[in-house]
């Protein structure tokens, strides 16, 4: 049967969805790329926010249509969104034929087969395997998940409640999959989890993010390493070395902060003052001159008054963060925030989104200017759709999150290789320049 997949969500939910093409593809099962072609349909679904669950509900509406207009025979729903509202979805989109919640991913395989009627006469190993996963964020980069779960327990996430509490995988394990992704080609590798920071504390009593950077820093093939979600409270003097140091490690930090007041911070349960961020991000610029910096904020969380997203606002003016990313506040079932008083208005909440994302803008435009006339390694990615520009990143941009760099087609069909690139000009949030 042909299968087709829509993954929903972050990229820890990506490599679930890899997971799952790895395991269809394994029990000879035909992948393909168009919706309409597929007899099984797959969406991985993300319930992290109010704006993620509509996204997931219109795309499973949406899916539903093609067992009417297309060949889709089976209609499956997997993740977050089923992790926390099973018994509802079942209740209320009967055109889907399999929901599965995270928690019962180990029998993902025998729910297959018991959907489409079909004996598993193998002896193929029948659970959603890291190893085994089917990388689709292209030929030369790969993410990494190195944790599962989350035990931070702020006031404002549903992860802990959809995922459960932190759960590191073992070093070698985590190894052995970064030399297969090596042997496959794989030149630009990122750690991802919750919070990277805290990798290893669980099962090892420390943590041990620099460890197992070094240690994949030693794999043959990498050409940039990168780790994100690190939690500000978490990073070492050991961890910002271990960056400086090795030339593989992108200097990049992503350094979700969500607010800088004390008090919202504290009702947050983040566990950190504003001063002790703002000392660190100053010691890791000084620490390492080129380092990239990006951070996500929280605005209209409860409680929050206008001073304190005036010392939000004014902080971010300073001009520290090269990428920033404003969420307005979610309230989610069952997080402790939701039950909060002086909950902020919608107006309210998006009127301070927008006042911080137009000041971005303008720290942003500053920033690339200073770029111009500089030059970096690029990893060509793409090509524009009417084929005149290469589309590519440097060390300075992540994946699908930050802007690209424009360079012109020079008819050398150099996706997926490294190049020297000269910057430009910019636009918007993108740079524009040519190959050397």
């Amino acid at each position: 049967m042909k299968v087709g997949f829509v993954s929903l969500g972050c990229s820890k939910n990506l490599i679930d969805t890899e997971m799952a093409v790895g395991l269809f593809k394994k029990n000879k099962f035909e992948i393909v790329n168009t919706v309409q072609d597929a007899e099984i349909i797959v969406i991985n679904t993300c319930g992290f926010i109010e704006s993620a669950k509509e996204e997931a509900i219109n795309t499973i509406l949406e899916m539903a249509e093609y067992k009417n207009i297309g060949k889709c025979k089976y209609l499956v729903v997997m993740g977050c969104l089923v992790q926390r509202y099973k018994e509802e979805l079942q209740k209320s989109i009967p055109e889907v034929d399999l929901f599965i919640s995270i928690s019962e991913y180990k029998e993902f395989w025998n729910k297959i087969l018991n959907l489409i009627k079909k004996e598993d006469n193998t002896n193929i190993c029948n659970n959603l395997e890291y190893m085994d996963r089917v990388i689709s964020t292209g030929n030369k980069t790969a993410y990494l998940k190195i944790a599962e779960g989350c035990s931070n327990k702020c006031t404002y996430c549903a992860i802990p409640y959809i995922r459960g509490p932190y759960i590191s995988r073992p070093i070698e394990e985590i190894l052995e999959e970064a030399k297969k992704l090596s042997k496959m080609g794989i030149e630009e590798i990122i750690l991802i989890a919750q919070d990277t920071t805290k990798y290893g504390q669980d099962i090892y009593g420390k943590p041990k993010l620099s460890e197992l950077l070094d240690k994949i820093c030693r794999i043959e093939g990498f050409k940039w390493v990168r780790f994100l979600y690190a939690y500000p409270e978490s990073i070492t003097d050991e961890l910002i070395e271990t960056v400086k140091k090795n030339d593989k490690i992108c200097n990049y930090f992503d350094i979700p902060i969500q607010h800088i007041s004390d008090k919202v911070l504290k009702v947050m349960n983040r566990k950190i003052t504003g001063k002790q961020i703002e000392n660190l991000i100053i010691k890791i610029k000084d620490k390492i001159p080129n380092v990239i910096l990006r951070t996500s904020l929280i605005v209209g969380f409860p409680g929050e008054t206008e001073e304190d997203f005036e010392e939000l606002y004014n902080f971010v003016k300073k001009g520290y963060f090269d990428k920033l990313g404003v969420f307005t506040y979610s309230k989610e079932d069952g997080t402790p925030a939701a039950r909060l008083k002086d909950q902020i208005h919608h107006n309210t909440k998006k009127k301070r989104y927008n006042k911080i994302m137009k000041l971005e803008k303008e720290n942003s435009n500053k920033k690339l200017k200073s770029y111009e006339q500089k030059e970096y390694k690029v990893l060509i990615e793409n090509i524009t759709f009417d084929g005149k520009y290469y589309i590519g990143r440097s060390y300075m941009d992540i994946p699908d999150t930050d802007g690209v760099i424009i360079i012109k087609n020079t008819k050398d069909n150099l996706i997926g290789q490294f190049v020297n690139c000269k910057i430009t000009g910019s636009k918007d949030y993108d740079l524009i320049g040519e190959i050397i």
